[in-house]
């Protein structure tokens, strides 16, 4: 299975904007700008996507070690 995400950016550093889109849809033209990144702005930024996967990819690990172990978690929040 193959996931590509997308990002564009038109402008300058602190006057540009630019939006985020994954392959699936499941998320498309999340806006986000030099203040939703490096200020206290409503919005989403890069560190926040990668701090996403990682949280939901070690959520997931997590759940498959415990199943081996002969645990079922209902529920595990990274």
């Amino acid at each position: 299975m193959i996931r590509k995400a997308t990002a564009r950016w038109d402008g300058g550093l602190k006057d540009g904007k630019g939006v985020v889109s994954g392959h699936s849809s499941v998320f498309k033209n999340l806006a986000y700008t030099f203040d939703t990144r490096f200020e206290d702005k409503h919005g989403t930024n890069p560190e926040e996507l990668i701090a996403a996967a990682e949280a939901s990819c070690f959520s997931m690990a997590l759940s498959g070690e415990l199943g081996k172990a002969g645990l079922h978690p209902q529920s595990i929040e990274t």
